[in-house]
């Protein structure tokens, strides 16, 4: 199992070089913060309660279940925008659907606080989101201080490999344990967990072919046959001769994309098409297992910016961080590039 793990995200080669400091990430959940960017606001009516909550040390899921518990709901009745992480201090949406209900909100527990309630008219779906603001403190920098200015400049202006992040694939990988033993025929009835092991396979795949094209230089460029999009659209079309010029792909608005892998959607051509096909031959249990369950294949930018970033130092081994990223992407993304990390123990 730790092989796959290392596969999917522990071996994964650096697109400038590597990171010139080393530190310490999560000293406390407060180094750690998220700040959901809805995108819109509430219509104040409707069927379902928004809730915007901030959670201290508890992962989504817990306090879905603490809303569906007190509001006396059933759990498919809550839902969010997005996952979070448990240790971190996180501001994130919820909504619950309680049409023709009056309710008072109960005191919460330690670790959440409601920080906004308001009625909508829609029902809250996963990826409503304009993005998310992260704030991040890394502490006892250690290394190549002096090198750190010009090589965060370097990521805003060029970007970074669009990785799904570690937490995608569960402790130890637990996620990709799941999904071979799901592939190999065991039972899982849970249609939320079964849903993770498949998220974590073809995660696994896209960042095994972002790899090969880190590794040969051309994630952030447009190859022949390469399928392209727009940031913020899911719209894709093919690169042409042209493509490789194009203002927007070096103004970071335009990316090459890499396979969500599944049945039907749109496939490449030529070169990249026979390298994602390689790949998906090198981990063919995980691929014909995630088209046995028939999952829709999907494509996902290669390249993802780092909008608004910013950093200073609050103490001489001290950095924090802010930045913005889509929704779908990873901090951990960002921090890979930037600081090495020690382990607390």
């Amino acid at each position: 199992m730790s092989d796959w793990l290392h596969q999917a995200w522990l071996d994964l080669p650096y697109a400038w070089g590597g990171p010139p400091v080393s530190g310490r990430l999560r000293v406390s959940p407060e180094d750690f913060r998220v700040e959901e960017d809805l995108g819109f606001e509430p219509s104040g009516d409707g069927e379902h309660l928004l809730l915007y909550i901030r959670k201290t040390g508890l992962n989504t899921a817990q306090v879905s279940n603490w809303l569906a518990d007190v509001l006396e709901v059933r759990k498919r009745d809550v839902t969010r925008a997005g996952l979070k992480d448990r240790h971190a201090v996180t501001d994130q949406w919820f909504g619950v659907h309680l049409p023709g209900r009056v309710v008072t909100l109960p005191v919460p527990p330690e670790g959440i606080h409601i920080l906004r309630a308001s009625r909508h008219r829609r029902k809250l779906r996963t990826g409503t989101l304009r993005g998310n603001r992260f704030v991040i403190r890394v502490r006892e920098l250690q290394g190549n201080l002096p090198a750190l200015d010009a090589h965060l400049l370097r990521l805003c202006r060029l970007g970074v490999p669009n990785w799904f992040g570690d937490q995608r694939f569960g402790r130890d990988g637990g996620n990709l344990a799941g999904a071979l033993r799901l592939f190999g025929g065991e039972q899982v009835r849970d249609r939320q967990l079964r849903g993770m092991y498949l998220s974590a396979a073809r995660s696994l795949l896209f960042n095994r072919v972002l790899a090969e094209r880190v590794m040969a230089g051309t994630w952030n460029q447009a190859l022949p046959g390469d399928l392209m999009t727009f940031s913020g659209s899911r719209s894709l079309f093919p690169a042409d001769a042209s493509t490789a010029s194009d203002v927007r792909l070096h103004a970071l608005d335009l990316h090459p994309t890499g396979p969500l892998h599944g049945i039907d959607g749109m496939t490449p051509a030529g070169g990249v098409e026979e390298l994602e096909h390689g790949v998906l031959e090198q981990a063919a249990q995980f691929a014909s297992g995630i088209k046995h369950w028939r999952m829709r294949a999907e494509r996902r930018a290669l390249r993802v910016p780092v909008a608004d970033l910013s950093w200073w130092m609050p103490a001489e081994d001290t950095l924090e961080l802010g930045f913005r990223l889509p929704p779908g992407s990873y901090a951990t993304a960002v921090l890979r590039e930037v600081v090495q990390v020690r382990s607390s123990t």
